[in-house]
């Protein structure tokens, strides 16, 4: 079948003829992968991003099955992938000379590690970067139930990079229970329930979805700021400025280049400049 003539597949009965279905679509060329990209971006041709986006399904059903450890739903997780694809195939830009499935691979897990995050507890156990690295980390490295020992502590915190006691904490976020937020009785119990301590007369509902769309919008802005430059560029931004704690100094990057501080300064502030650019159209 030609990948330009995909049909758009019919309403499906289960996950299983989904699945089928997905990888039924063939995979495309890279040329024609080149003018598919080419008329989306050129004309808005939502026919081309369509079959951009079906010949790519299956990659999404291949990547959600890996997180199917956490408890959730397998087609929830694929919806989730699918967001990450379409966001993907939006930004693509084929004259960068990458393929697409390199491209859309980190966008399809930002929103499952987004979505595990918003539903794994009621309240959320990783809410910083750090965190959530250690959360996927310790979630796949972690054997069995059981708290782990001093010497189990200190060698996964020693193969994931953190502190001990990061480790230690993030291990009890696993074990903890949940608790009712609201009593289910009707008598005196009701003002010891959490409602009546933990609730924030001055966090209003408008002001916090407004501020979490805020943020969500600078997250994307950032991570297609990132992915408009190219490849010394970028990782120039990040050993500088997205390290978290282990930023490189100019000297470092120099050397590792084999040029001057300078010019390192002068690549820095170029990419600084141009993803000033890029966050003005997307946030």
């Amino acid at each position: 079948m030609n990948a330009l003539m995909m049909p758009v597949p019919s309403a499906l009965g289960s996950l299983e003829s989904y699945i089928q279905a997905a990888n039924r679509f063939p995979m495309l060329t890279e040329e024609q992968e080149l003018e598919l990209g080419r008329r989306f971006r050129k004309s808005d041709d939502l026919e081309a991003a369509s079959q951009l986006v079906l010949s790519h399904l299956r990659l999404v059903v291949s990547v959600a099955r890996g997180y199917l450890g956490y408890g959730l739903p397998h087609a929830d997780l694929i919806q989730e992938g699918n967001v990450g694809l379409m966001k993907a195939v939006k930004r693509f830009d084929p004259e960068r000379g990458v393929r697409l499935v390199s491209f859309a691979i980190h966008w399809i897990k930002a929103e499952i590690h987004e979505y595990i995050l918003r539903n794994w507890r009621l309240v959320k156990i990783a809410t910083t970067k750090a965190q959530r690295k250690l959360f996927f980390n310790l979630r796949s490295l972690k054997q069995g139930l059981n708290t782990m020992s001093p010497d189990e502590v200190g060698a996964m915190a020693k193969q994931l990079g953190v502190k001990p006691q990061e480790v230690v904490e993030m291990e009890t976020r696993f074990t903890g229970q949940d608790i009712a937020l609201e009593s289910n009785s009707d008598d005196d119990d009701d003002r010891f329930a959490p409602i009546a301590y933990l609730a924030d007369p001055h966090a209003e509902p408008s002001e916090v979805l407004a501020q979490q769309q805020s943020q969500r919008l600078q997250d994307e802005g950032l991570k297609a700021a990132l992915a408009g430059l190219d490849d010394r560029s970028r990782r120039i931004i990040e050993r500088r400025w997205l390290s978290e704690g282990h930023e490189a100094t100019l000297h470092e990057l120099a050397d590792e280049y084999g040029v001057s501080a300078e010019r390192i300064r002068q690549i820095e502030a170029k990419a600084m400049q141009k993803m000033k650019g890029a966050l003005a159209h997307v946030v």
